[in-house]
């Protein structure tokens, strides 16, 4: 049979929210197109939603709808389930059922695939049934199919990103307009870029379980959350923000995930960092992403645009269709993960190092630089620069410090001295000065 005569692939859609709703709307307006592209039609069969009552920006399609997620497995006519409800146990749960069921998964849940994914991907492989996730990572940049395709020649030897776009909203507007946390967190939520609950963007676990994701692909082996540091925003304020510009530098939540070829160990975390105002990342504002990934034949490479939204996710989910049906009319190419185990496991974070940024709050008076830089020096740890404005509250001084290369775990002993000081009078804010 031609591939123009087969008949359409039934795609069950679990869930029609924000990308959801793309899907089917883009499905829809760009139907001629991508038969044309992959040789077959693509036809949405059934939408399991929880509220079928809810307004939605997009109407949703009556005959189709049902509320029973069972349903798309129950019936052997849907090829292709689409996840998209998020959250891990239901979800765990349908994706698991599907694969079991031969049924081909498209997913854009990247808390499932990083917590789950090591299970997920084994009932897949040992079901010969693929499971397509480019949609978790970066929105509408095509990063996954690049670590698996475009680079599948390289060991990668580094990947630094900024790849949660609401935080990186927070921090362009605290950088512009010089806004305060709160101020510049209220407008992201006032203008969608922000959930009503923060939480899994500002905490910087939204960008920690893409990171985990990437290292996964990146270096072959499925990384434990518990194995990677995690810090977000919350503690960032505007002085800081403006005593790194200073110093020539610009804030960013960024992920990085490093080889360390010595010990053929990962460095894999996700901190605010400076980043030279000079760097390409650092030009990247509002709620783009970008991913810089360097290989040992390609060398460095970027890749940069929205990192979610309606259109951009849904045009990754969108891509994974079309690899789900020539797949499913070849049964060849890309399948998911595949493990290939070439390195060993992840490096402690107090093992890894860099150049830092550190602002105390101390009384103001005689002696107390004195004091911070004798706990400073019985560690070991260099001083690169200091700032002391002037102008600053009655009776307390910001005393802001550029440190030199130190491991993270010495300038933790020293940060746990310093608070111990009659004169620190509130915790201390330490971040990463990177050297991408």
């Amino acid at each position: 049979m031609e591939k123009h005569q087969q008949q359409p692939l039934q795609i069950g859609l679990a869930g029609f929210g924000n990308v959801g709703a793309g899907v089917y709307k883009n499905l829809i307006k760009n139907r001629a197109l991508l038969e044309k592209r992959i040789g077959r039609a693509l036809e949405i069969r059934r939408i399991v939603v929880r509220d079928p009552a809810k307004n939605r920006d997009v109407a949703l399609p009556a005959d189709l709808v049902s509320t029973d997620l069972d349903s798309l497995i129950d019936d052997d006519a849907i090829d292709i389930v689409v996840e998209l409800i998020g959250g891990t146990d239901r979800a765990f749960e349908l994706v698991k059922a599907a694969l079991e069921k031969g049924k081909t998964v498209v997913t854009g849940n990247k808390a499932l695939l990083a917590e789950r994914g090591l299970e997920l991907f084994a009932i897949a492989d040992e079901k010969k049934t693929p499971i397509y996730f480019e949609a978790a990572v970066a929105g509408g940049i095509p990063i996954i199919k690049t670590v698996q395709e475009s680079l599948v020649g390289n060991h990668i030897e580094s990947v630094a990103g900024i790849i949660n776009g609401t935080c990186n909203y927070i921090l362009t507007r605290m950088t512009e307009a010089g806004l305060d946390y709160p101020e510049a967190l209220n407008e992201a939520q006032n203008l969608g870029y922000a959930e009503a609950d923060p939480t899994l963007d500002i905490n910087g676990w939204d960008a920690a379980h893409k990171a985990i994701i990437l290292a996964s692909l990146s270096y072959g082996c499925w990384v434990p959350t518990e194995q990677i540091y995690v810090e977000g925003i919350e503690k960032i304020t505007r002085r800081d923000i403006e005593f790194a510009q200073r110093f020539g530098y610009t804030v960013k939540l960024l992920a990085v995930i490093r080889l360390h070829p010595e010990s053929s160990a990962i460095e894999l975390r996700v901190q605010p960092s400076l980043i030279p105002r000079g760097h390409i990342l650092a030009s990247v504002n509002g709620v783009f992403n970008a991913i810089l990934i360097r290989g040992d034949v390609v060398g460095e490479t970027l890749f940069y645009g929205s990192g979610a939204g309606q259109d951009p996710t849904s045009s990754s989910v969108i891509s994974d269709l079309a690899d789900a049906a020539l797949w499913r009319n070849t049964c060849e190419g890309q399948t998911g993960f595949v493990p290939h185990g070439l390195y060993g496991k992840p490096l402690p974070i107090d093992e890894t190092d860099s150049k830092y940024y550190l602002r105390v709050e101390a009384d103001d008076q005689p002696g107390v630089l004195a004091q911070i830089a004798r706990v400073l020096g019985d560690h070991d740890i260099g001083i690169l620069s200091v700032i002391q404005p002037e102008d600053h509250d009655p009776g307390s001084a910001p005393i802001v410090l550029m440190l030199h290369y130190a491991r993270f775990g010495t300038i933790r002993q020293a940060l746990a001295e310093l608070r111990s000081l009659d004169c620190i009078r509130e915790e201390p804010i330490l971040m990463r000065v990177e050297s991408l």
